[in-house]
């Protein structure tokens, strides 16, 4: 897509000086946090609040502080030291990059897009933001924050409807600077943005930075008529429900749990065993009814 000129370059100028003149302190904004840092926060903030990420990540690189050192030990200590912090997949494909990482790289997380797309766990949001924030590269970096702000101030649009990769990257590649550390505070400024400002309900919108051309407030905050993404189910009483309580019993666990003791977890047998038999599919369980239960070992 092309943007004009008046429009694209203006905004990533606007929301590097933004960002530059103050933003909220995380540990992974900090000029000497180590790309592995990064990609573990990336991994972690997936879904998650960053108030739950923050301690659990300090705890992780002070157990792990390279790649090799998670490398070395069995995925299933990653599964435990992930805590509650949801989607445990996170963990056991955290696990599998640090060991690509570790083995073909010498334990240094690549700098190049293509290469970090290669790892396990790692997609195009998350490749990039490494890429960016570690190492400075000039790529546009799209989450669900970033698309609401371009969607607002861009393209009109209270929000930004079901994800479209190629088209949100090609709008945020049109706004950022050309210099890589510009391009790098524009990135980091539009992510800030939608976080705390262009927020889904109730923007405050005296306060952003792109007020004076964003197209949606200039067309009136027209209501969102599109198609949206669907809701999350609840968690309560779902699958994902059942699954934590059985990992939670794992992870408190030294020795393989027997299958009468998982049995306790949950009311709904049908239900418990849909569940088991997911994290078992999914690497997060081994063992079985005779042997017991335990989180990976290899």
């Amino acid at each position: 897509m092309q943007l004009d000129e008046p429009t694209a370059r203006p905004a990533g100028e606007l929301l590097a000086a933004w960002y530059a003149a103050g933003h909220r302190e995380l540990p992974w904004r900090h000029p000497d946090f180590p790309a592995w840092g990064i990609l573990v926060s990336e991994f972690m903030l997936q879904q998650t609040p960053v108030a739950r990420v923050i301690p659990r990540l300090t705890e992780w690189l002070a157990r792990w502080p390279t790649p090799a050192d998670l490398a070395a030990v069995p995925p299933g200590d990653a599964v435990r030291a992930w805590g509650r912090l949801g989607y445990p997949r996170r963990a056991l494909r955290l696990h599998g990059a640090a060991v690509a990482i570790a083995q073909r790289h010498g334990n240094r997380v690549p700098s190049d897009v293509d290469e970090l797309l290669e790892l396990p766990g790692v997609g195009p949001y998350t490749a990039r933001a490494v890429a960016a924030f570690a190492y400075g590269v000039r790529t546009p970096v799209v989450d669900g924050n970033v698309r609401r702000v371009l969607a607002r101030a861009i393209d009109g649009r209270a929000e930004p409807g079901p994800a479209r990769t190629r088209r949100d990257l090609e709008v945020m590649d049109a706004i950022l600077p050309a210099p890589p550390e510009r391009a790098r505070l524009t990135n980091a400024g539009a992510m800030e943005l939608g976080q705390t400002v262009c927020v889904a309900r109730s923007p405050r919108c005296d306060e952003c930075p792109l007020s004076g051309l964003c197209a949606w407030r200039a067309a009136g905050y027209p209501d969102y008529e599109g198609v949206r993404a669907p809701r999350q189910k609840r968690y309560e009483g779902s699958d994902r429900q059942v699954r934590g309580l059985v990992l939670r019993e794992l992870r408190a666990a030294d020795i393989p749990v027997p299958d009468d003791a998982i049995a306790t977890l949950w009311p709904d047998a049908a239900q418990l065993h849909r569940a088991l038999a997911g994290l078992l599919r999914d690497g997060l369980v081994t063992g079985g009814p005779d042997e017991g239960y335990t989180l990976p070992l290899l």
